[in-house]
């Protein structure tokens, strides 16, 4: 007797034994118990999900010479005829290869005789959004009003293609990819029945390719088989697959908490000496990253018997949250980008740098980088990322305002957390002696960092100051900026700045003497310098005059 494949030899034939479409096989057994049958159902879902066996199983219990049943008893004619694909009254018909009119026509022209052995007679449309619309609009007359011993069953893996038309006139089930846990579960108990050994993580890691098809895992278990002679065994599978030990995922997560560049590269080149596919590198990091993330929010949620349990948890109490985030991005837009890099190492090995780079508070400089000298503005940290320094530009200040960028005291508390409210950029905070304010406001605006509380800063106009207050005014028209959280980065800056408690307070008036206001009056003034300077030049007067040229105001840019 010739071999028969796993997918086709434990292909399910009654509604229990089909496995993760739980919410299809209910509603259909009461419908059937009910006696309530539609003429026509669409099964919708990824290949391998068991659309054509649902089919299967639902025609039995319809010509089950039993009845019409949810159990149909699998032992008569009409259901063993079935199963081996020869019952007169079912026919199967591969869209695909059946696209045009005539071919439907013809199909449909049997629907009006009466079934020749059974109670109804089935037509199951395979993969139908391939019919032309042509072929749609033929068979949508009989879909509609079928005889009363007609049943259609079609099935399609991209619904978005059929006609609403046809969609209005079926139940529609759509069937869910199956997951990991349950796949593995199912090859668990087939590779019992067939008395073949096996490794647990061996059916997990076939489980994994699947990717929630039941029948790409039999195939792929049939292959694992085969390769291993008679037996599933992890490092056999892995093989097979081409799929990363986990243990180097560990090790490149532990490389990257140790802030160890050099033990990055290494484990790169282990893996590329073994030709280990970067590409599927990337996508087993954001698999496990993914883990630990879950991990991090539901440890309750990770499986007793999983294999990776101790090292999942220990890399989740040693990545912060942040870093898992970073990290999961990361490995997608690597493996997004590995095409367009010059070779795989190349995008692989830069991907796990930019994770070493953009670790928070992990600044990688070169040796011979000089020192950053005190006109340096200090690089802010970012939620995940660390921004280049950048020079500070020079700014119309007080003499005592000036005093303290000058003043070397300027140095970066890393040991303090960087803010992460609404993914703004934010200071470290600055080691800087209290002093008092000179009451120079723009002066002082200019040098904090604010973000989008600037706004609020430069419509203000000072008041009055003492040693413990500063009081400011905004316009009527700007009184929409004082807005709770501007004011309270606007005061965490100031307190900052002056390392020391200073109270805020707002009100509405003033007249508009505000840093926007003097910034506008100084280009409008510049603006005029310009203008002015261009009229008067004598090139220019000359164009005017012999060739009747005209001055466009607004093309005329004041130089900074």
């Amino acid at each position: 007797m010739s071999y028969q494949v796993l997918a086709r030899k434990w292909r399910p034939k009654l509604f229990e034994a089909l496995v993760g479409q739980e919410h299809v096989v209910r509603a259909l057994t009461n419908a059937l118990e009910q006696q309530r049958l539609h003429h026509a159902y669409l099964f919708t879902g990824t290949r391998g999900v068991g659309k054509t066996t649902l089919a299967r199983i639902l025609a039995k219990s319809l010509n089950c010479e039993t009845g019409i049943t949810a159990n149909p008893c699998g032992q008569c004619s009409a259901c063993v005829d079935i199963d081996r694909g020869r019952f007169v009254d079912l026919l199967e018909v591969d869209a695909a290869s059946n696209t045009q009119v005539d071919s439907m026509r013809e199909l449909l022209e049997n629907a009006q005789y009466a079934p020749t052995v059974g109670r109804f007679k089935v037509y199951i449309i395979d993969e139908v959004h391939m019919l032309s619309r042509s072929a749609f609009n033929a068979m949508l007359k009989t879909l509609e009003e079928p005889p009363a011993h007609v049943k259609f069953i079609l099935a399609t893996t991209d619904p978005q293609k059929v006609p609403v038309t046809v969609l209005s006139r079926c139940l529609q089930f759509n069937l869910r990819q199956m997951s990991s846990t349950a796949i593995a579960d199912h090859l668990q108990s087939v590779l019992g029945q067939e008395n073949i050994s096996f490794e647990s993580v061996a059916l997990q890691l076939v489980a994994r390719a699947a990717n929630g098809s039941m029948r790409d895992a039999l195939s792929l278990l049939d292959q694992a088989i085969a390769y291993g002679g008679n037996a599933v065994h992890e490092q056999e599978v892995r093989a097979m697959l081409g799929a990363i030990d986990q243990s180097y995922l560990f090790e490149l997560l532990h490389a990257l908490i140790a802030h160890d560049g050099a033990r990055l590269i290494a484990q790169a080149r282990i893996m590329e000496q073994r030709s280990l596919s970067f590409d599927a590198a990337l996508n087993d990091l954001a698999n496990l990253l993914q883990q630990i993330a879950i991990t991090q929010t539901v440890p309750d949620s990770i499986a007793t018997d999983l294999p990776e349990r101790a090292a999942l948890l220990n890399l989740a109490e040693k990545l912060t949250a942040e870093e898992v985030q970073l990290y999961y991005q990361i490995a997608l837009l690597g493996r997004r980008d590995l095409g367009l890099a010059p070779d795989e190492f190349a995008g692989f090995t830069m991907s796990l740098l930019r994770m070493l780079a953009f670790t928070p508070g992990n600044a990688v400089q070169s040796q011979a980088a000089k020192p950053i000298t005190p006109n340096l503005a200090i690089a802010p940290k970012v939620e995940g990322a660390l921004l280049k320094p950048k020079v500070a530009e020079p700014q119309q200040t007080s003499p005592a305002i000036a005093d303290k960028v000058a003043s070397p005291t300027f140095q970066e508390d890393v040991s303090a957390p960087a803010s992460t409210e609404n993914n703004a950029i934010s200071e470290p905070p600055l080691a800087i002696e209290p002093t008092n304010f000179d009451g120079n406001w723009r002066g002082l605006v200019d040098l904090l960092k604010l973000g989008l509380a600037r706004a609020l800063a430069q419509n203000c106009e000072l008041v009055s100051f003492d040693e413990n207050n500063i009081h400011l005014s905004v316009s009527q028209e700007q009184k929409h900026l004082l807005d709770a959280n501007y004011k309270d980065k606007l005061h965490a800056a100031i307190q900052q700045y002056f390392g020391r408690k200073i109270q805020l307070h707002f009100d509405i008036g003033g007249t508009g003497n505000t840093p926007a206001q003097q910034i506008s009056q100084e280009k409008a003034a510049l603006q005029s310098h310009a203008e002015s300077a261009i009229e008067q030049d004598d090139f220019v007067q000359a164009l005017v005059k012999d060739f009747g040229a005209k001055i466009i105001p607004t093309s005329i840019k004041p130089i900074q």
